[in-house]
């Protein structure tokens, strides 16, 4: 763990200097300052160390550039994780931000804040994405990272959330996606199912994303896009993840799944879907 005298110190979590004169790896291939320069900053082990997910600050840097975040805005950072977006978040864009997650205990969440030295900015709560514990017309902003998925699908959830929006607040998201819908395929291709079983009929389209946000009039759209080379970074980042662990957990052999299938894959069916709005 960076410790936070450390990050003050530098300004930044380095890596790129140490890397230029590392061999190539899977880690190394993390720092990319020509495509995520403010991500590049941050030390690879770090990040791999808070993993629940394919490279959250990608996902982030990349969605920002939809977003107008701006210093002092209040943030909620909607299935937080370990709280790397929300350490980002506050670091990159001078933000305040809630870090909302129910996997995470908040103490655990708030040790990180701690080490990147942005406890003043960054409050952890856990929360239930459908009993979020805010007052009407909280947040500036809401940011999702990966999370999606697992409870914005619904109706009825998109006019919950914005309810926790300030007027012209914006929201963004960015969730693993589908080039095509699974309901136009008639079925999740069998090697995406081998692998997520019935998951990956919430990985929806951007133009689906898009739709269901329009249609409740509530907010306009301001971009719904697939990443560009999405299931490559995705690709990249679990190579990293087992050569950063190694056999810990047991879990190699399930990485080397994901390997072969995003491999195979190539962008055909799997990427992730960026949408951002603003609220009527």
């Amino acid at each position: 763990m960076v410790l936070a005298s450390r990050v003050r110190e530098l300004g930044c979590m380095p890596a790129c200097d140490q890397l230029e004169s590392a061999p190539v790896t899977a880690i190394g291939e993390l720092a990319r300052p020509d495509r995520y320069p403010r991500s590049s900053r941050y030390d690879p082990a770090w990040l791999l160390d808070l993993d629940m997910g394919p490279n959250p600050l990608w996902l982030l840097e990349d969605l920002a550039r939809d977003l107008d975040l701006r210093p002092g805005m209040q943030v909620l950072d909607l299935g937080s994780g370990k709280g790397a977006t929300s350490v980002f978040l506050a670091r990159e864009y001078g933000v305040q931000v809630v870090a909302a997650d129910w996997w995470i205990a908040p103490d655990e969440a708030a040790a990180v804040f701690a080490d990147a030295g942005v406890s003043g900015q960054v409050t952890a709560v856990r929360a239930e994405a459908h009993n979020l514990p805010f007052g009407k017309d909280s947040f500036d902003a809401i940011v999702s990272i990966d999370a999606f998925e697992y409870f914005g699908t619904s109706d009825w959830y998109l006019p919950y959330l914005v309810g926790f929006l300030r007027p012209g607040g914006q929201l963004g998201m960015a969730t693993p996606g589908m080039t095509r819908e699974v309901r136009e395929l008639g079925a999740i291709p069998e090697r995406i199912k081998e692998l997520f079983g019935w998951e990956p009929i919430a990985w929806h389209t951007a133009e689906w994303w898009r739709f269901q946000w329009e249609v409740t009039e509530l907010v306009t759209v301001t971009s719904a896009r697939l990443q560009e080379d999405g299931w490559r970074d995705w690709l990249l980042w679990t190579q990293a993840v087992a050569e950063h662990t190694g056999d810990r957990a047991g879990a190699q052999h399930n990485r080397q799944a994901v390997i072969d299938l995003l491999t195979a894959d190539a962008g055909e069916f799997l990427s992730f879907a960026m949408v951002t709005a603003r609220k009527n």
